[in-house]
C-alpha cells in the first residue's frame, strides 16, 4: 500500500476532530479534495475507515487500527526529520512534554534552565494537561514524556518514579486552623478558599474530592501559580491546598502556617511516563536524568510539613 504523508495527516486530523471539514482546513485543503483523499485511502485499504454521519464522522473498527499505524508512521517520519536537522545546522531536537500543574508551575522551571543550557539545540514544548490526558497523549505519540502524580492509569506505559509529593493545607498565621498539627480536608470546606485556575490538574482533582464529600469548596479566587496562591493566603483571602515544596518556599516571606492533611490522597508519588525508554532520543533521556538528579540533590518534598 502506498500512502502520502498528507493523506495520513489528514486521516489522523479527521479521526481526532471527528469532522472532515475542520481536518481539511487544518491541512489547507478544500473539503472536496479532502474527501477525495479519504476515499482513496479507503479504496487502498479495501475497507471503510469512517462512518459518515449527519454531524461528522466516526471511526470504523478498521479505521481504529489504521489510526494506530498512521500515528506510528507519522511519529517515525517526525523522528527522522528531527534527527536529520542536526546535520543541516538546525535544531537537534524538539521535546514534547505533557505535565500536571505542579510540574509546570513549580519544579520544571527549576529543572529546565540547566537542561536547556546543556542542550542548546533542543527546544522544549511543555504543556499542562490533566493526568488522564497526559497518559493518553504519551501513548498516542502526541508527547515524548508525561509527568504525573498520584493514582493514574498509566495505560501500560513505562512509569519512572522520581520523587514523592505531599499536599498540605496552607493558612495565614492568624487563621483558626494555623495551630493545628493535622486536619482532615473535609473540615476545611466551610472556610473561604484560594485555588488554582479552572482546568488545572490540582483543582480538577480537588473538585473530584469535594464531589464525593457532597460539599464544594468556597473558592474566592483562582490563580495560575502556587506562589500567587500563597501570597493571597498570606493576605487573609482564604486557605488553600498546595504542594509542600511551594508552601515552604513562601512560608517565611508570606507568614504562612502549614497544616498536614490526614487524607491518604495528600501523599502522591510522581512518575515520568514514556512509551519505550530505549527508543527515546538522547536528549529526552537527558531530561529524565536531570529530573532524577534534581531530587537526589535536595531534600525530598514529601517529608512532613513544618508546623
Amino acid at each position: 500500500m502506498q500512502f502520502d504523508l498528507t493523506d495520513l495527516r489528514l486521516f489522523v486530523q479527521t479521526a481526532e476532530a471527528l469532522n472532515l471539514t475542520r481536518a481539511a482546513a487544518s491541512q489547507h485543503l478544500s473539503l472536496a479534495a479532502a474527501s477525495a483523499r479519504i476515499k482513496a485511502l479507503e479504496t487502498q485499504a479495501g475497507l471503510p475507515l469512517f462512518y459518515r454521519q449527519a454531524r461528522g464522522v466516526s471511526l470504523t473498527p478498521p479505521g481504529e487500527a489504521f489510526l494506530h499505524h498512521a500515528r506510528a508512521l507519522l511519529r517515525q517520519t517526525e523522528a527522522l526529520r528531527i534527527d536529520l536537522q542536526e546535520y543541516s545546522g538546525g535544531l537537534r531536537g524538539h521535546l514534547r512534554v505533557l505535565a500536571n500543574t505542579t510540574a509546570v508551575t513549580d519544579f520544571m522551571p527549576e529543572v529546565l534552565p540547566a537542561f536547556m543550557a546543556a542542550n542548546p539545540r533542543v527546544n522544549v514544548d511543555l504543556q499542562e494537561k490533566p493526568n488522564a490526558e497526559i497518559a493518553r497523549g504519551v501513548l498516542d505519540g502526541r508527547a515524548d514524556l508525561g509527568i504525573v502524580a498520584g493514582q493514574v492509569d498509566t495505560l501500560g506505559l513505562q512509569a519512572i518514579h522520581f520523587s514523592t509529593d505531599r499536599l498540605v493545607l496552607v493558612t495565614a498565621a492568624q487563621h483558626r486552623l494555623a495551630q493545628r498539627a493535622q486536619v482532615d480536608f473535609a473540615e476545611t470546606l466551610d472556610d473561604d478558599a484560594v485555588g488554582m485556575h479552572h482546568g488545572s490538574t490540582l483543582q480538577t482533582f480537588l473538585a473530584g474530592v469535594t464531589e464525593k464529600l457532597g460539599k464544594p469548596m468556597r473558592l474566592r479566587i483562582q490563580l495560575s501559580s502556587f506562589d500567587a496562591m500563597c501570597r493571597m493566603i498570606g493576605a487573609g483571602v482564604g486557605i488553600g491546598v498546595v504542594p509542600v515544596s511551594a508552601a515552604r518556599r513562601n512560608q517565611q516571606a508570606m507568614n504562612l502556617a502549614l497544616v498536614e492533611l490526614t487524607d491518604a490522597w495528600s501523599v502522591r508519588e510522581r512518575f515520568v511516563l514514556v512509551r519505550d525508554p530505549e527508543a527515546l532520543p538522547n536528549y529526552a533521556r537527558a531530561l529524565i536524568d536531570a529530573l532524577l538528579a534534581h531530587y537526589r540533590r535536595q531534600a525530598d518534598p514529601g517529608d512532613a510539613p513544618n508546623p
